[in-house]
């Protein structure tokens, strides 16, 4: 019986991010969204472990994917006094696995991962949904998690400005100056969500608020909505009334109406039925459900992440460290 070399390539954060840029991180979505929603990954639903001493969450995702042989797992941190401490709100390792023989393959910074493709699962329903001419970006948040959403509209959009509202005006301001550096665009800090809102025709949602962060009375005609912020059933980022009157669309529908308080309560008031989610991002890319159904439409990306995402993206860095000699391999 051959002995297999048994070794582990670990990736950091910054190898992690040279190895999968936002353009092609968009069309990894893309395929995942696809492969997910005509059934062909396997993804559990997620474990969730409160820590209420430390007002933090443990979530565990797994994931298979038959096409390309792998099965994944990622364990993520999502704990609110770090900020205090100059540690990430947010933070995660993703390991991946080879299914022929269970021997695990990799270990890298699931962090920047989680960024990148939570940033790209926007770009791609930015690209399916939003208006072609589509030119100003209003985002909510300023951390991590709301640089790479505008990062990945921009990715498929021809953005010429956008505006950041945030709780924090100085978090706001230093977003503001390193993405407007970054991305070579003009980016300005509203006072108000009506300011930021002015003249947006597309809007980003990245925070962990429990109340609507807008109101829908300062919503433009046609405007796309991407909201990844909430992922606990009581909160919510986007008004009711918005989610009343647009065509929404969600990662996953299973996992919306577990996590996704945006949706479920609205649902609780009875002022929307489920069957109000219209489709799965994934049958929007394979064509089996229409992009809207009138002209204006509000349309509402709502995502609550999804393990094979994480997967998807893992395994494209991997292709690519490979190519790139990124990696520290060690000896199992």
């Amino acid at each position: 019986m051959p002995i297999h070399d048994r070794s582990l390539l670990i990736l950091s954060a910054s190898e992690v991010k040279r190895a999968l840029p936002m353009w092609e991180a968009v069309d990894v979505m893309k395929a995942a969204f696809r492969e997910l929603s005509e059934g062909e990954a396997i993804v559990p639903p997620r474990t969730h472990v409160a820590l209420p001493e430390s007002k933090g969450d443990v979530l565990f995702m797994p994931a298979y994917s038959t096409p390309e042989g792998r099965f994944g797992l990622k364990v993520i941190t999502l704990f609110e006094n770090n900020r205090l401490i100059g540690l990430p709100f947010i933070q995660a390792l993703i390991m991946v696995f080879d299914t022929r023989t269970g021997s695990p393959i990799s270990v890298m910074d699931g962090t920047s991962l989680t960024a990148i493709r939570s940033g790209a699962a926007s770009g791609a329903a930015t690209d399916l949904l939003a208006c072609r001419g589509a030119t100003r970006v209003a985002i909510f948040g300023a951390g991590t998690q709301a640089r790479t959403q505008l990062e990945a509209v921009c990715a498929v959009r021809t953005i010429r400005s956008a505006c950041v509202f945030d709780m924090d005006p100085e978090l706001a301001a230093k977003f503001a100056r390193e993405a407007g550096e970054e991305l070579d665009i003009p980016v300005s800090v509203a006072r108000t969500s009506a300011q930021a809102l002015d003249g947006a025709e597309i809007v980003c949602c990245a925070t962990t608020s429990a109340i609507p962060v807008f109101a829908d009375s300062e919503l433009a005609t046609g405007t796309h909505i991407n909201a990844i912020g909430s992922y606990k059933p009581h909160m919510r980022e986007i008004p009711p009334e918005t989610v009343v009157r647009a065509y929404v669309v969600v990662d996953q529908v299973e996992a919306a109406w577990s996590e996704a308080g945006d949706l479920i309560l609205p649902l609780r008031d009875k002022l929307i039925r489920k069957s109000h989610i219209r489709a799965e991002l994934g049958q929007i890319v394979s064509g089996k459900k229409p992009v809207r159904t009138k002209p204006g439409q509000v349309t509402f990306f709502k995502s609550v992440g999804i393990a094979i995402q994480d997967l998807a993206a893992a395994t494209r860095v991997l292709v690519n460290a490979d190519k790139l000699g990124l990696g520290t391999r060690v000896k199992m």
